[in-house]
């Protein structure tokens, strides 16, 4: 007997329990039964959900493990062997999004991403001569598996390539072929399967690369870039066009380079990617930055402020006016310290304006313009205009010159409050590139308050973390100082696990330092005094340099010495 006939649940009963949770609305409901009905009314609800991008697979898992009293398979349980490939295909699997997971003399247990598809139970209990217990599975977890276990060097971008008419090399092609080319449904699942499989591995970029022989494409994760599966070098300018045209840049112009955006919902998520192309040898390489604005957490314990330097921080931000600035390098999350310091000044009894290129996040309550240098809309003219509209505090995405920062530092000097970010390798570096770019030393000393430097490090899996004790060279070298409470001197590492792909590491933290301007830093910037003078007063004053922050996570196992020797000393 099929276990599979035990409980159902009505497509009604699912439908309202997405919707009392919040995850579905009901225009969304009635648009994707619309698109059903267009398409012949086969798919079931739940695998049409998650394709269409309104639900995260997980949440739709949880959803009918909860419906249906069964268990969620985690992936620990899928089995290291393929169960009876003989009697079942990995075709016949992948179609119905199923696998084996446990096997004994009288049933077989299923992962399914539908557990309800009593069709494909009744198969396998009819190929098997055993009865079926469905388990719920998350589609794209299974269909890993399936890869890996059953899987004869097919995968789903091999299925979608399979669906590609052959053609001759597209680099050269008319534009009206590229439009054709990029217009085709295998084309534009192609290019969705990329960005998907960007969001499931949390990667921050997507880069596509065109070389002479090969299209290359790679993920950031965590910081480090990692290959992935590329279609073939034929279709290069078909899936570059493809993203132009979702970007709404120019397909015909491929000399010069472009920048766009794009808003897409993934998985349940409202996904903004800024898209830039650029001309290279063997066509335009795109670099895609995915920004998602549902995770985004503005708390700045969140971001990784250690309670020394998150009370200073709060100190600078109660000062009524002056200059508070974010430095480090591209990517190092100045941006969303910035916005964190914004969305705890954004009051009612506050005028907050930002000028921003691009606009990353949207805050509510916030007055956010976007540069636009093609009209003349450039940082500078921004800030003339935004200063006579009476704001308390203004935000510069970027001090990308001089002129900007004599605004900057005008604006200051007339009682509001500037937060903006600057390119250098740590804070009191900061203080000797405004000076070498020409604000007067007299105007800097009375309008900075406080730069923060930061750098993003990688996090250890905390699944698969472990405590060690170092060598006493090691513990001398790096300066390691004993646990206040138990006397240990304790660093950790991770041996990798499924979690975290085998990386040994999950996420990204910050370490900062925070200089606070004081006289005896306000003296030495009137002698323009050198980076390491500046550094010793600061230090001399209560700030932890980043060297210092990471060390001290390093030590409390959130990330390891390797990290914070990696993003501190190779600058």
């Amino acid at each position: 007997m099929n276990s599979a006939d035990s409980r159902a649940v009505t497509e009604e009963e699912l439908s309202l329990a997405l919707i009392t949770q919040g995850l579905l609305t009901e225009a969304q409901y009635s648009q994707v039964s619309q698109v059903r009905q267009e398409q012949g009314g086969d798919e079931p609800l739940v695998l049409l959900l998650a394709r269409l991008g309104l639900i995260s697979e997980k949440e739709i898992a949880k959803v009918l493990s909860e419906l249906l009293s069964l268990p969620l398979v985690q992936p620990a349980e899928f089995p290291s062997q393929a169960l009876l490939p003989d009697k079942l295909s990995y075709r016949f699997l992948r179609e119905f999004h199923l696998i084996p997971i446990e096997l004994t003399n009288t049933s077989i247990r299923l992962a399914m991403a539908n557990p309800q598809d009593n069709y494909a139970a009744d198969a396998v209990a009819l190929a098997c001569g055993l009865s079926v217990i469905p388990s719920v599975g998350i589609s794209s977890e299974i269909d890993s598996a399936i890869e890996a276990l059953y899987g004869e060097g097919q995968s789903e971008m091999g299925d979608i390539l399979s669906e590609v008419e052959p053609a001759a090399d597209a680099r050269d092609e008319s534009i009206e072929h590229l439009k054709d080319m990029a217009s085709e449904a295998p084309v534009i699942r192609l290019v969705n399967l990329v960005i998907q499989r960007a969001v499931e591995a949390r990667a921050s970029d997507i880069h596509i690369e065109p070389f002479e022989n090969r299209l290359k494409i790679r993920y950031r994760i965590d910081g480090v870039l990692q290959e992935g599966e590329a279609p073939p070098v034929q279709l290069t300018a078909a899936v570059i066009s493809r993203l132009k045209i979702m970007a709404r840049l120019n397909i015909a112009e491929r000399r010069l380079p472009q920048d766009g955006r794009i808003e897409q919902k993934v998985q349940g998520n409202d996904l903004d990617i800024r898209v830039s192309t650029v001309p290279t040898m063997h066509g335009e390489s795109v670099v895609l930055r995915l920004l998602n604005r549902e995770s985004v957490i503005l708390d700045l314990q969140a971001l990784g402020f250690s309670d020394h330097t998150r009370d200073r921080l709060l100190q600078v931000l109660s000062v009524a006016n002056g200059m508070l600035m974010v430095t480090g390098p591209t990517g190092s999350g100045k941006t969303t310290t910035l916005y964190t310091a914004l969305n705890m000044l954004n009051t009612a009894s506050r005028k907050l304006i930002t000028v921003e290129d691009p606009v990353e996040y949207q805050l509510e309550g916030v007055n956010q313009i976007q540069v636009q240098p093609a009209i003349g809309l450039n940082f500078a003219n921004a800030l003339r205009s935004i200063v006579r509209q009476d704001p308390d505090v203004i935000m510069v995405g970027e001090m990308r010159d001089l002129e900007t920062a004599r605004i900057c530092v005008q604006s200051a000097l007339t009682g509001h409050m500037v937060l903006s970010t600057l390119h250098t390798n740590d804070a009191p570096s900061s203080i000797t590139r405004l000076l070498e770019m020409g604000v007067e030393d007299y105007l800097l000393t009375s309008t900075l308050n406080a730069v923060i430097g930061q750098r993003l490090v990688r996090m250890l899996c905390q699944k698969c973390r472990e405590s060690y004790t170092p060598l006493p060279e090691v513990t001398a070298e790096l300066g390691l100082q004993p646990d206040q409470v138990t006397g240990a001197i304790l660093l950790y590492r991770s041996k990798g696990c499924s979690h975290c792909n085998q990386t040994g590491f999950y996420g990204r933290v910050a370490i900062q330092e925070l200089l606070l301007m004081n006289d005896d830093i306000r003296r030495l910037v009137m002698r323009h005094a050198d980076v390491s003078e500046i550094q010793s007063a600061a230090q001399q004053t209560g700030m932890k340099t980043m060297y210092e922050d990471g060390r001290d996570k390093a030590q409390q196992g959130i990330t390891n010495m390797e990290e914070v020797i990696r993003v501190t000393r190779e600058t």
